[in-house]
């Protein structure tokens, strides 16, 4: 039976607009999470909050001795870290924070560029007064940490990157996995991007983290659940979506590397989604750069080889 063009046309209307209003409806539904008053992790590690701009920074200090900062992955948080805050505390001050629309920061209305990042990672440094610091960051905290030096911040002694994301137009996390690969394909489209963005599940965020590291075990189950809660926060998913459609920015960052004049150690697990030739290209950038790559490490390597991170950071920082 033939459906004649006013019907047809109707119905496609339909099923375009439907998903469309049925995921702000979800939205709109959502109960955001309430703010964790202490780390599920370690609860002796106080949590505590600072103002940067008018943006409230959680962050941690915890530990004795240099001061070591700690920069986590885009969408993740300073939680990632919970498995070498314990052991790198025995030998440092340690301080780790959240970003803007990240864990449980403010979310601003503001473009999610580098730029962004950046400034506040070096407002954070100064209102806490860190001094001689070694900065040590996985992912987009790897990128940052390397443009700090570059501008030759007075407060950096040294840095660590962890697989930084200077590659892949901001977009490597699609290397992860097929759902990665689809998910943050779709993100880039108008309209679209949003109502997938809108009908996300912990189920489906569980799969993306797991193109991040080797193995599945080394995701916490609590991580992941506090990554969705915290992802529930209004106003979350357009500003991560913005992220995303900044992202190829992040690539913009090896530009300044010739800059830096600090020593600088880059770390790349084996199994990280940049690849070799874009390895040497960042390494190679770097004036007097040291290498090391972690075997079965994937790219949130804090959380795959964690005595790994732990030994680098140490032997690099106290050297």
């Amino acid at each position: 039976m033939s459906m004649n063009p006013q019907t047809l046309f109707i119905l496609i209307v339909a099923f375009t607009i439907l998903p469309v209003i049925v995921s702000m409806i979800m939205e709109t539904l959502r109960k955001p999470p309430e703010t964790p008053q202490s780390l599920y992790w370690n609860s002796t590690i106080p949590i505590a909050y600072t103002t940067i701009d008018g943006i409230r920074i959680r962050y941690i200090k915890t530990g004795q001795g240099p001061n070591l900062v700690l920069l986590h992955t885009l969408r993740t948080e300073l939680d990632i870290f919970q498995k070498v805050i314990p052991d790198l505390a025995q030998n440092f001050t340690v301080y780790a924070l959240d970003y803007p629309g990240h864990g449980f920061s403010d979310i601003p209305k503001t473009d999610y560029r580098p730029e962004l990042f950046i400034h506040v990672v070096e407002r954070f440094l100064d209102h806490m007064n860190i001094n001689e610091a070694t900065v040590a960051g996985i992912s987009i905290g790897g990128a940052i940490s390397l443009v700090i030096a570059a501008k030759h911040n007075p407060r950096v002694k040294k840095v660590v990157s962890i697989n930084p994301y200077d590659y892949g137009k901001g977009l490597g996390i699609r290397r992860g996995n097929f759902v990665a690969a689809l998910l943050f394909t779709l993100a880039k489209i108008p309209v679209l991007g949003d109502t997938v963005m809108r009908f996300r599940n912990p189920m489906i965020e569980g799969l993306v983290m797991r193109g991040g590291v080797a193995a599945a075990e080394a995701l916490p189950q609590k991580f992941l659940e506090q990554l969705f809660a915290e992802g529930l926060r209004k106003g979350h998913y357009s500003a991560f979506l913005n992220l995303i459609r900044n992202a190829h920015h992040w690539e913009d960052a090896r530009q300044v590397y010739s800059q830096i004049n600090i020593p600088v150690l880059v770390v790349y697990g084996d199994r990280d989604w940049s690849r070799a030739d874009e390895r040497q290209r960042t390494v190679k950038a770097i004036p007097g750069a040291k290498v090391e790559t972690v075997a079965n490490g994937g790219h949130f390597l804090s959380l795959d080889q964690p005595e790994s991170v732990v030994t680098l950071i140490k032997e690099f920082a106290l050297a």
